[in-house]
């Protein structure tokens, strides 16, 4: 008996005659039962029996992950068409992160990394990466034979678009104009309410990523780097983008305000957080957009995402969005003072007391005469705090006890919450302990219409006044609680405030080995961030990790840190209060002892030279759980490389070592690739921690 033989019809490139080959397919199917059809096309057939399997773009590399390049389908790809028309291009280490950054703006379109290939020979990947922003007008001339729409970037994408109707034509010009993901209701605000059913096309038709549920629950289309910046091109052209773009401005600010308002319920803080995490991209676009465009809408935008930006450790990068905010906006408007407190704020985490004590001082006197305000009592709090930081306590009392006055006037349960919380730290720093306790209680009672994170700060607040009571098993139990509140939510700014407040207790306990995790855990959110939140929590935090160093037999490290402490401190123009070097005298002078005065001074010598993340990352070394190898190679440094090394240990920019060694910026990137060649380090904290290492710093 014969085998039944079936036979496969292929079908390319369906999708411009859609129509006529779902008819023709729903046919043959129903005509001839040993007839199978592979069809490939931008957009489903939709005939009975269709199974779908949508070609997704090809495997990106991990950029940190040199080993993991070369398994990527993108680098694979790019690499063999690049080798095509350059036999001596190479995948080194040198050419490798560049190519993974390039196959990930192209979004791992392999038309795109083709076509970018073949331009390898005359730009070079680094000249390529440079010029990725205008792709569609360098990814032209590809491969003659091909079809017209498969020759260029341009036409591939025009092909595409050409086949929609006029209003999918539109909703993707409009849609592009989001950074990132998107929901429906987003599409439908900018693109107008009837957006949704060419959303949909626009997934079927692969212009559009089909929607993935996000850590907040809510569901959002995607759409590849190379069309978003397709369609914002058209949408310029069609003189569409200023319209656009407001749209998603009033869209944006409604969705912050709405969820801001839920960081100050216990019950949706972290949905709310979460919500805001994910439209993060397209917060900071507006954002910028706003500043440019609409004054009044950036301030608004600003306020309501004040106190998300300080949870995640945001504020002090945002400091010069909004100083170009308030700079447009009417001076002593409800929205100029509102930001300007935020600023103040800001100022203060990023280490800059003067100027945040002028954003403050400048919202007081802006509403002098004006009936008692909230706005009032946040700047009296915010002078209060820089006051006493820069050891001006007087006058910090004198603004937290009109700033409390104030606040119960008016009924406005935040200032009066931080008045308190200035009162108690005046009362700890002057010894009177039991006060500081009474009033931390105080404001920890205050709990109804603040933001969550407050509640958290006061917990923060009762633990260090408790342990400097004496009342240590209570402090540790009510620091223990808010930590890890704060890590469930993810609130970094009370993490890393928290943090130091824990080492301190572990520390006086003896528990060596929790103290080390503990300081790790805070330094590697700053790192993180890029923001040291409160200056002193840092310092306090390389203060202890001295600490740790003198309590583990490490006389010389301890000696190192407390120098750069000091020297950090005079540098700012801060003062030292009481709290900040706990039993640091007596422990100063056991470590001098210990080292005899010549090593002494030398391990005080190299701390005084370090620079902020000098110091941070010098205390991450010394608290490494795993102490890592020496990076290969580093002994084959020249004299001249070890110099680069410890200038940018020392914080320096290419541009400072090339005005300090009288040589060119781009000098001093071909030495420093040479010695990540050498070494390995690929990062600057990487070359900081190989000065450290080495005792070149």
């Amino acid at each position: 008996m014969l085998a039944r033989r079936q036979l496969l019809l292929v079908l390319d490139n369906c999708e411009h005659v859609i129509g006529a080959a779902a008819e023709l397919c729903a046919g043959l199917l129903q005509a001839c039962d040993d007839v199978r059809v592979l069809a490939t096309s931008r957009e489903p057939l939709r005939v009975a029996g269709e199974a779908r399997y949508r070609l997704g773009p090809l495997s990106l590399p991990d950029p940190d992950d040199l080993a993991d390049m070369t398994r990527a389908e993108a680098v694979a790809l790019f690499a063999d068409r690049a080798r095509q028309v350059d036999p001596r291009f190479a995948l080194d280490d040198q050419a490798g992160p560049v190519v993974a950054r390039l196959v990930a703006r192209l979004d791992g379109m392999p038309l795109a990394i083709e076509l970018a290939a073949a331009r390898v020979e005359a730009l070079g990947v680094a000249g390529l990466l440079d010029r990725i922003d205008d792709r569609f007008a360098l990814l032209t001339e590809g491969d003659r034979a091909a079809a017209d729409r498969q020759r260029s970037l341009a036409a591939t994408v025009e092909w595409s678009y050409q086949l929609l109707d006029e209003q999918e034509q539109r909703v993707f010009r409009q849609v592009s104009v989001f950074p990132g993901p998107f929901t429906l209701e987003g599409a439908e605000a900018v693109a107008g309410p009837a957006a949704g059913p060419a959303v949909l096309r626009l997934v079927d038709c692969s212009l559009l990523v089909p929607p993935r549920t996000g850590a907040d629950g809510r569901s959002r289309y995607g759409m590849l780097e190379t069309l978003r910046v397709y369609g914002a091109g058209l949408l310029a052209a069609a003189r569409e983008h200023d319209k656009a773009a407001a749209a998603l401005a009033e869209w944006t600010v409604n969705v912050a305000t709405e969820a801001a308002a839920g960081l100050w319920r216990a019950e949706e803080e972290l949905a709310a957080a979460r919500w805001l995490d994910a439209e993060d991209a397209t917060m900071r676009q507006v954002l910028a957009w706003a500043v440019a465009h609409d004054t009044a809408l950036a301030l608004r935008l600003a306020d309501a995402l004040g106190w998300w930006w300080g949870m995640r450790g945001r504020l002090a990068g945002e400091y010069r969005l909004l100083c170009q905010a308030v700079g447009r906006a009417e001076v002593g408007s409800d929205g100029w003072c509102a930001v300007q407190v935020w600023l103040g704020w800001t100022a203060q985490f990023a280490a800059d007391p003067a100027a945040a004590l002028g954003h403050f001082t400048a919202v007081r006197d802006a509403v002098a005469g004006r009936p008692p305000s909230r706005v009032l009592a946040g700047a009296l709090v915010g002078r209060a705090g820089v006051l006493r930081l820069i050891g001006r306590a007087a006058e910090a009392a004198g603004d937290a006890r009109r700033a409390l006055a104030l606040a119960r006037q008016i009924g406005d349960p935040v200032g009066e919450l931080q008045a308190l919380v200035d009162l108690s730290f005046d009362a700890h720093y002057a010894g009177h302990h039991d006060e500081a306790v009474r009033l931390a209680r105080q404001a920890g009672q205050i709990t109804a219409g603040i933001p969550v994170s407050l509640t958290r700060m006061c917990s923060r607040v009762l633990t260090i006044v408790l342990a400097d009571a004496g009342e240590l098993a209570a402090a540790q139990t009510v620091g223990a609680a808010a930590l890890a509140r704060a890590r469930a939510a993810g609130d970094l700014w009370n993490q890393a405030d928290l943090l130091p407040r824990i080492v301190d207790l572990d520390l006086r306990a003896g528990r060596t080995g929790d103290a080390a995790a503990h300081l790790r855990e805070g330094l590697d959110i700053a790192m993180r961030t890029g923001s040291w939140f409160d200056w002193f929590d840092l310092l306090w935090g390389l203060s202890q990790c001295g600490s740790l160093c003198a309590a583990t037999g490490r006389a010389g490290e301890a000696l190192t840190l407390w120098a750069a402490c000091a020297a950090l401190e005079r540098h700012q123009g801060v003062t030292d209060p009481s709290w900040f070097k706990p039993r640091r005298e007596e422990q100063l002078r056991l470590a001098r002892q210990a080292l005899g005065a010549g090593r002494a001074r030398a391990a005080e010598d190299r701390g005084a030279a370090m620079s902020i993340t000098t110091a941070a990352e010098y205390a991450l070394l010394l608290t490494d759980p795993v102490p890592r190898p020496a990076a290969p190679g580093s002994g084959q440094l020249s004299a001249r490389e070890r110099e680069l090394v410890t200038l940018v240990a020392q914080g320096r920019t290419n541009a400072q070592i090339a005005a300090e060694l009288y040589i060119s910026a781009r000098t001093v990137g071909s030495h420093l690739d040479r010695i990540r060649d050498k070494t390995g380090c690929r990062r600057r904290a990487d070359l900081t921690r190989l000065a450290l290492s080495e005792g070149l710093i």
